[in-house]
């Protein structure tokens, strides 16, 4: 099949939804965003891109902390609602239980699986976003989770967010091993084909 130019506004592809929390106002604010990765390795940074008119980025910027929380799918709905609610006319704090570790103004979600502290390192000012870059400070995991003291993914059950479609999507079965299936096409790339 033949590939075909389509409109750049239709850049689908599968991101991992977290919650970023800030303490705004006074209360805990919580904001769903599929647009985060990790950018570097040591130190753990992540990057966030948030629009810039959301109240969680007042939060950021006045403390220089945020938390990232990656929820599993039986938070789906919670998780969607604080996205259709604003911060400025309904209290998103009490919807999640909320702890504190290190960084005191970076709620972390307990009902998540996964959350990290982060402290803010630098903003990326984009034309309608603004890109949170922050250190992971600290990274907690519920206990049941871990296999060898790593989060065992399939047992999380992360979710993840396409748009334009704007659809929620379960993380599939594990493939294999990284950096090392494709080890069978050395010296014969062709075969890949």
């Amino acid at each position: 099949m033949e590939h075909r130019s389509i409109s750049t506004q239709n850049l689908t592809f599968p991101m991992p939804m977290v919650l970023v929390s800030a303490d705004v106002d006074g209360e805990v604010n919580h904001m769903p965003v599929a647009w985060v990765t990790r950018t570097n390795y040591s130190p753990p940074i992540m990057g966030v891109a948030m629009a810039k008119h959301h109240r969680t980025n007042r939060g950021i910027h006045a403390h220089r902390e945020f938390a990232i929380s990656v929820p599993s799918q039986d938070l789906l709905a919670p998780v969607d609602y604080v996205g259709l609610v604003s911060g400025t006319q309904e209290n998103k704090s009490a919807l999640f239980r909320v702890f504190r570790g290190a960084l005191g103004h970076a709620p972390l979600v307990a009902d998540c699986p996964l959350t990290m502290a982060c402290r803010l390192l630098q903003v990326v000012d984009q034309p309608t976003h603004e890109l949170f870059l922050g250190e992971v400070v600290e990274l907690f995991c519920r206990g049941d989770l871990l296999v060898d003291g790593v989060p065992d993914v399939a047992r999380m059950k992360p979710f993840m967010l396409t748009m334009p479609d704007d659809r929620y999507w379960a993380v599939g079965e594990d493939l294999g091993g990284a950096f090392s299936i494709g080890k069978a096409l050395i010296g014969d790339p062709a075969r890949a084909r």
